[in-house]
């Protein structure tokens, strides 16, 4: 959830003032954790950057002005991606510039203040002061402070699963969707069925985006080993070409959420394909064609894959009720017929379902629509499942791989505290012992 910032003059220059200085911690404390360990053979950790905060701020005074924890978090950015690049999640952290970094985070709720009733209001920032807002929102999280296309959002952070919404009458709807390129979502209940359009934002804008970026290139672009500037130019084509993508993936995220609710006002079990978009949108190998699989990938990125089912996942787990993600590889719902379960391979320009057991005829995205609605409540024929099966397959009980989690970092607080607090006991057991033995 996100509510657009409207800040005065005085509260624009504290907000980009703030900005920059957390922006050169994060740098210094990348530098420091690489050198450490470079020239010392010593790896820093988030603890010792945290209780090096007081000594940093009586050097460089500028940061007493800032609160303690908006540094803190800032310092487990840095952790988080450090975390990320040894376990190989990520790439290698860098220092990044003002342009590449968008804002901070504010995790304790004593370094801000909502005035709103839900919709709108006013949000007062510790060291900066009262901003005005525009913006909607069920619930009320951590506030992230961003820069963005020269306008400022605070972007609110909430758990959603600690913030179950139960309606009066939930919705005993079950349907099963299949998300596609050309019928971005093929919907069933068994009995009726729904194919949505893609919208297609990117397609449609894709000429005003090129022409944009061509003017761009003609521009004087900055050369920093030649020392050169950018243009005024080069700035304006730059900010028209960010204004241009920025409005296309708004249009989407707009499209995804009027979906997924219009999705859970009647459904409270949703069953879906388990897909790995990230490796559905690699590059061609050899012997393919690249501009053919290069047209597919933006096709399903215009879509939105990931995020239409990440919505409808925490839309529907907000209601309380089931989402479930079949796995594609074992069940194959393209291929199997949802009446009989009989499966036959199809190539992808095959778009209607024939089977030649039992003559079920239908479109191919709906009869794979039905083949996961049917498996997730256990009576697809043939392969056996049930709703306990398909239940530990969902994504509500999947495993991911985390890496520097707050919910970890107070773990380990929580670690610390007891082995601090064992170690003092068993001092004054020793202490005890040994002036009972000097006694007698």
């Amino acid at each position: 959830m996100t509510f657009r910032l409207y800040p005065n003059q005085k509260t624009l220059a504290l907000l980009r003032y703030h900005r920059k200085l957390h922006k050169d911690l994060y740098n210094a404390a990348v530098n420091n954790r690489f050198t450490q360990y470079q020239k010392f053979n010593h790896r820093v950790d988030y603890f010792e950057q945290q209780n090096c905060l007081p000594a940093f701020k009586e050097v460089w005074i500028e940061y007493k002005e800032l609160p303690s924890h908006g540094l803190q978090a800032t310092l487990k950015r840095v952790d988080y991606a450090f975390e990320r690049w040894l376990k190989g999640l990520g790439k290698r952290p860098r220092f990044k510039s003002i342009r590449h970094y968008s804002g901070w985070t504010y995790p304790d709720c004593a370094g801000f203040k909502v005035e709103s009733n839900s919709e709108n209001g006013y949000l007062n920032l510790s060291k900066i002061g009262r901003i005005q807002m525009r913006g909607q929102a069920k619930y009320w999280g951590k506030p992230t402070i961003l820069y963005r296309n020269g306008k400022w959002y605070a972007s609110i952070t909430v758990n959603v699963l600690d913030q179950i919404f139960k309606p009066e009458i939930l919705p005993i709807g079950a349907i099963g969707i299949d998300l596609g390129c050309k019928s971005a979502l093929s919907i069933t209940d068994g009995e009726n069925h729904q194919q949505i359009d893609a919208p297609k934002f990117l397609r449609n804008a894709e000429h005003l985006i090129k022409k944009a970026s061509k003017e761009k290139r003609r521009k004087r672009a900055p050369n920093r080993k030649k020392k050169i500037l950018a243009s005024r130019r080069f700035k304006r084509a730059t900010v028209k070409v960010s204004r241009l993508t920025r409005k296309v993936a708004n249009q989407r995220q707009n499209w995804v959420h009027q979906v997924a609710t219009e999705i859970i006002s009647s459904n409270s079990f949703v069953a879906t394909e388990k897909l790995e978009v990230k490796k559905m949108t690699r590059k061609a190998k050899k012997g393919f064609s690249h501009k053919q699989k290069a047209g597919l990938n933006k096709s399903i990125l215009d879509v939105g894959f990931g995020m239409l089912r990440s919505t409808i996942k925490y839309k529907i787990e907000q209601i309380g009720g089931v989402f479930v993600e079949v796995p594609t590889r074992q069940v194959k719902p393209s291929q199997t017929c949802p009446k009989c379960g009989n499966q036959h391979k199809k190539t992808l320009d095959k778009r209607e379902h024939e089977c030649s057991v039992c003559s079920y005829c239908q479109d191919r995205d709906i009869a794979a629509a039905e083949v996961m609605l049917y498996w997730a409540k256990g009576i697809l024929p043939g392969l056996g499942t049930s709703l306990v099966d398909a239940e530990s397959s969902s994504s509500t009980s999947r495993t991911r791989k985390t890496a520097g989690s707050m919910k970890q970092l107070g773990a380990m607080k929580r670690q610390k505290s007891v082995e601090v607090s064992a170690k003092n006991e068993l001092r004054d057991v020793e202490t005890h012992s040994s002036g009972g033995a000097n006694c007698g």
